[in-house]
């Protein structure tokens, strides 16, 4: 996602290491890093900054808020209202932030990378079908195995490693990096495997709302970054099944009959990965 320029849902029960996640990874970026703990009292201004008067230059100076980062952590993000949800929309779609009519552009790289914990309920506002559309992918950490986790108890033993985290990249190779990724080749048979798996989508019974042209847009790019990690300059259809869950899922909306039997989106990808012929 990163190398897409896309932002990140993290969505896992607490305690699993979703903050730790993003600390790291801003780290190993060498990149700036913000934390928005978001609750129900949290204003837009609280995020984007604010206007204030400064007395001794006799004149307003903006004070920039903790979207003007290059890594994002917006800690459990369905905690704030709409309105403050709504505040992180243009800057995670256009890059850049409005306050009282001047638009300032946002530092590259940007990513913005979203917590929420499904098991409370109480005092949480669902994000807007909208802004869940402007994540390029919904991740779940799950679990460790027993040895895993027995291994965070000797790392985090005596206090966290993040401080001896060294940096592996700058911002300047991450950009470079981003800009490669465009130029994987796709071939017209696998430009055809997700138009039809996103309209097949569409026409799913158990579907009120099926994938997005920016869904499949999505999927596209995503595949692409995929096939750049592992070192190849195109895409296989396995990039494209592998990432069609964590890209498409979370853009779909049950039916309520599907929602009374208890049907997941993600098992609804499943099924229509299965009925699109996989080209040679």
């Amino acid at each position: 996602a990163l190398l897409c320029r896309g932002h990140i849902l993290v969505e896992d029960v607490p305690g699993i290491g979703k903050t730790t996640l993003a600390k790291a990874l801003a780290q190993s970026l060498g990149c700036t890093f913000r934390r928005i703990q978001f609750t129900p009292d949290l204003m837009p201004a609280d995020v984007l900054g604010v206007n204030f008067f400064n007395q001794k230059a006799g004149d307003f100076e903006f004070r920039p808020g903790p979207i003007f980062s290059q890594v994002v952590l917006g800690d459990e993000i369905n905690r704030a209202t709409p309105r403050t949800q709504s505040a992180l929309l243009e800057a995670m779609q256009e890059r850049q932030a409005t306050m009282d009519g001047v638009t300032m552009p946002l530092p590259e790289p940007f990513l913005v990378m979203a917590t929420q914990n499904p098991v409370e309920m109480e005092g949480t506002f669902p994000l807007p079908e909208a802004q869940v559309d402007r994540f390029m992918v919904r991740v779940k950490l799950g679990y460790p195995s027993a040895e895993e986790e027995s291994d965070i108890l000797l790392r985090f033993e005596r206090d966290t490693v993040l401080p001896d985290l060294a940096a592996v990249t700058d911002a300047d190779e991450l950009k470079l990096m981003q800009e490669m990724v465009p130029t994987v080749r796709v071939d017209e048979s696998v430009r055809t495997y997700i138009v039809t798996i996103v309209h097949k989508s569409r026409e799913h019974s158990g579907l009120s709302l099926g994938a997005s042209p920016r869904a499949g847009l999505a999927l596209y790019k995503m595949a692409q970054a995929r096939a750049s990690m592992q070192g190849r300059d195109f895409v296989t259809p396995d990039d494209v099944k592998e990432l069609a869950v964590p890209v498409l899922a979370h853009r779909m909306i049950v039916s309520p009959a599907a929602r009374i039997r208890s049907v997941d989106t993600r098992a609804i990808v499943e099924e229509v990965l299965d009925e699109v012929p996989v080209p040679g």
